[in-house]
């Protein structure tokens, strides 16, 4: 349903419960499960990727009720992926609806293949989106926008979404595995207690304003500056030039 498996300092999280990786309760406590395994093996950041044809096609409304399904505690989801402390990148194709839109919302980076179809498609069904697509919408695209997505319930082709700033990157098809893995490598050599001050910051900013991501910065410095990653920075600065630094991560 949901493998585990590591690449150097990446945690690479594969949906692979065919034939759409519809979600439910199960799905999600071992995709939340396998991102926090993937933290406490050291990875220095994670990506999420399918092996079927559809990255994930949504719910799985037959399991779906009130108190049920993938729903019944959305809070305490979006709370276990919030905590995850490194950068996560999602590397989206195929069908990529609903449920499955939200689990790459809550990714911090959205690489998406060029023919992928995206949507909040819950309002067809009369329901609302259940984990977070709304709120992450506004944060990425402004609520005007967020407005649109979840009303209508289209299917957005990447480009689109990428124009309106909810999609990082897209790529041609054949391409989607290369660029997802070398943009979660790139991240995951970089100098990781810096990265998750970065996370941290942006998630207050946005949930709580700049006001408190400026009081936020100043409690995080102490950290960032006490840390190996600053002084390997700062020294192959000085001896080789900026962006030479080799990190490990502490």
């Amino acid at each position: 349903m949901i493998r585990l498996t590591h690449d150097g300092a990446v945690g690479v999280v594969t949906l692979s419960h065919p034939p759409r990786n519809l979600i439910g309760d199960e799905f999600i406590d071992r995709y939340c499960t396998a991102q926090e395994d993937a933290v406490a093996a050291g990875a220095r950041a994670i990506l999420v990727r399918s092996d079927l044809r559809h990255f994930c096609a949504g719910a799985d409304v037959k399991a779906l009720g009130p108190g049920d399904g993938a729903a019944s505690d959305p809070a305490a989801v979006l709370d276990r992926l919030e905590s995850i402390p490194v950068p996560t990148v999602a590397a989206i194709h195929g069908a990529v609806l609903g449920g499955g839109f939200e689990l790459a919302l809550a990714c911090d980076l959205i690489v998406a293949a060029e023919s992928a179809q995206v949507g909040a498609v819950e309002v067809t069904l009369g329901l609302v989106p259940l984990l977070g697509a709304i709120q992450r919408l506004v944060a990425r695209a402004g609520p005007a926008r967020a407005r649109e997505i979840t009303m209508l319930g289209r299917r957005y082709r990447p480009a689109e979404l990428e124009r309106l700033g909810v999609v990082n990157l897209v790529v041609p098809d054949g391409e989607l595995e290369e660029a997802s893995m070398s943009l979660a490598r790139q991240l995951a050599a970089g100098p990781t207690v810096a990265l998750g001050v970065i996370k941290r910051v942006v998630s207050i900013a946005v949930n709580d304003g700049t006001r408190a991501a400026d009081e936020a910065l100043s409690g995080e410095l102490a950290t960032m500056w006490a840390s190996n990653d600053v002084r390997r920075g700062t020294e192959a600065m000085f001896t080789d030039g900026p962006g030479t630094a080799v990190f490990e991560g502490n």
